[in-house]
């Protein structure tokens, strides 16, 4: 296929992606302190052919949108760090310095693309830094701008609520969503027109350090400025859109609008498949509603933590608009289909955009899908279940994958019947069939490279990034073992952000319940760095706790230790230098009961 197989032309968005182009980073490969590389966009050349069979001519269009790289000017005075990590990074000039927004997923990526803007406009201090909200591509490279000792007297912004759900997010299904975030963004495919082109939102995420500086100041209300480094910054709060806690912010002296991650050049996730809480298709909305109301015509520019900016004001009008509409859209016809007795699958399949928003580059399903937003939807209002009492207590995959084969009438019958949906261009149920045989019978390496080759056929055809990426792992997991190294997400600060109650919520998630069911044990915690304490209750198989002022009864055993004693006990590190009172084998009893997730658990078979 080639750009003449698209369904609409338009240049517009090329444009606007080189526009302000002032260097790239050559070569474009990023490396840890030990060599390893972190990020490698070079590894993306080969999108600046034409679009192979192997991939839809749109998903292969966003690729080379997302693709490009470097440091490119905005307006005067406002560049962005582009391509080298699935955010962006923008950097704001000051009067003695310069503001940093969203550095980054990576330290390694955030210190490069740093140094890169460095090399063009001078060694200028960090003097303030903007995290528009509460997801770790965001925040995660912080470090990376900001050097241990550097970060004093520099003011830090962050929407309300940021630091409770930035650490919180990833820690209670934290091990579940690692796992899927590598099907989802596909960093573990080869860079090749037959494997990963993009993840739609960006290219894919880089493996550095992710690193975490609190904030110090918090944006609690719309409307609220702050002057920082000289430029004054006017901020709109938009909780439960993209993100928990996130905020757009106007900065009327440059005319220049941030949209932060509530206005990007796709349909984005309402539910990410790597797992999520369920976002406000709603609200997010009327968020984005209110943005064209409160900053009118204050703007000239809108940029983005994502893709490239859009430049005149009736423009970034016309994008905020069709943006507003898709979230409501969706919400609202699938709450009118549901609402006549459509399950979130069947809504799924009927719902059409309207023509206008279906004819909009920045609204096609390249992160998010119009298949499984609406799908998102329904699950925000009615759950998973349909109201079918016979989908109420089905079978677990396993048992009901054996009878299915079984039905079928054997293994090799499945197999040829599932051949035979593939030849008659019905991959979808081929897929199905095919995944109970592997279900069924786990030994039958022919039933899994049929899978594979099916996987690779509705990866290759998919428009939607995320869902090539995890159609395509999921046959090499098929066939191979997939590389389960994630994120570094072990520095210090990272675990020093989360709050007591936090971490000792992460323990009782990790309790083998059936192996506690008979212990009972109470330990107190004294945090003399917090002067709180807490009590831990191990009771029926659940740990539970809470904070005390003066404990009505005595605890088995009582701790007296600060919070990084806490984090040492929970790295494994004993009880040195803690003050110990009653029965210390309780904490022994206590972590023997604590299970270590499995970080390659199996999702492809069983």
């Amino acid at each position: 296929m080639t750009d003449a197989a698209l369904p609409f032309e338009d240049t517009t968005d090329f444009e606007n992606a080189d526009r302000g182009f002032v260097d790239a980073l050559d070569p474009a490969v990023v490396k840890g302190a030990d060599g390893r590389v972190v990020y490698d966009n070079d590894a993306y050349g080969f999108l600046q052919g034409d679009c192979p069979d192997t991939a839809h001519p749109s998903l292969w269009r966003q690729g080379q949108l997302c693709s490009r790289q470097g440091l490119y000017e905005v307006r005067e005075g406002v560049y962005q760090i582009r391509g080298l990590d699935l955010s962006n990074m923008t950097l704001v000039e000051g009067e003695r310095g310069v503001i940093v927004i969203d550095p980054l997923l990576s330290v390694e990526t955030a210190a490069a693309g740093l140094a890169l803007y460095r090399k063009h406009r001078g060694d200028r201090p960090v003097t303030a830094l903007i995290y528009t909200h509460s997801h770790a591509d965001h925040f995660g490279g912080s470090r990376g701008v900001l050097p241990p000792g550097t970060e004093e007297d520099v003011p830090i912004l962050a929407p309300a609520g940021f630091l409770e759900h930035a650490v919180s997010e990833n820690v209670y299904a934290g091990n579940a969503m690692t796992r899927r975030a590598i099907f989802m963004y596909g960093d573990r495919l080869p860079k090749s027109a037959e494997g990963q082109i993009s993840a739609g939102l960006g290219m894919t995420t880089s493996n550095g350090t992710v690193s975490l500086i609190p904030p110090t100041h918090d944006i609690t209300r719309t409307g609220q400025e702050e002057t920082l480094d000289g430029v004054r910054i006017v901020f709109q709060l938009t909780p439960g859109t993209e993100a928990p806690a996130e905020m757009n912010f106007l900065f009327p002296e440059l005319r220049t609008l941030c949209l932060a991650e509530n206005a990007t050049h796709n349909m984005h996730n309402i539910l990410t498949l790597r797992g999520a809480v369920v976002r406000d298709a709603r609200v997010w909305s009327r968020y984005l509603d209110e943005a064209i109301e409160y900053f009118a015509d204050a703007y000239d520019v809108a940029f983005a933590s994502h893709h490239w900016p859009t430049w005149g004001h009736d423009n970034v009008v016309q994008f905020l608009g069709t943006q507003r509409d898709l979230y409501a859209y969706l919400h609202d016809q699938t709450l009118r289909m549901l609402n006549d007795g459509l399950t979130g699958p069947e809504i799924a399949e009927q719902l059409e955009l309207p023509p206008a928003l279906a004819k909009s580059w920045h609204a096609r399903g390249y992160y998010g899908s119009l298949n499984h937003n609406v799908k998102a939807i329904y699950q925000r209002y009615l759950g998973w279940f349909d109201g079918n009492v016979a989908h109420l207590w089905e079978h677990p995959p396993v048992e009901l994958a054996q009878r299915y084969v079984e039905l079928a009438g054997g293994t090799d019958e499945a197999l040829r019947k599932a051949r035979g949906y593939v030849d008659a261009g019905d991959p979808r149920f081929a897929a199905t069939l095919l995944n109970h045989v592997v279900f069924a019978d786990p030994s039958r390496t022919d039933a899994k490279e049929l899978l594979a080759q099916v996987y690779e056929l509705l990866g290759h055809g998919a428009e939607n990034g995320t869902w090539r990426n995890f159609y395509l792992t999921s046959a090499m997991e098929l066939r191979h073992d997939v590389n389960t190294i994630a994120l570094d997400t072990g520095n210090p600060e990272m675990a020093m952000a989360l709050t007591t109650d936090m971490l000792l919520d992460s323990v009782a998630v990790r309790i083998d319940g059936p192996r506690a069911w008979d212990d009972d044990l109470t330990i107190d915690l004294v945090l003399t760095d917090e002067d709180r304490r807490h009590r831990l209750t191990l009771h029926n198989g659940a740990l539970t706790h809470r904070t005390l002022d003066t404990p009505k009864t005595q605890a088995g055993l009582t701790l007296t230790l600060t919070k990084p004693q806490l984090l040492g006990i929970l790295a494994g590190k004993g009880l040195d230098g803690i003050t110990t009172e009653g029965d210390a084998a309780l904490l022994a009893r206590l972590f023997s009961h604590v299970t270590q997730p499995d970080k390659g658990f199996p999702i492809v078979t069983p």
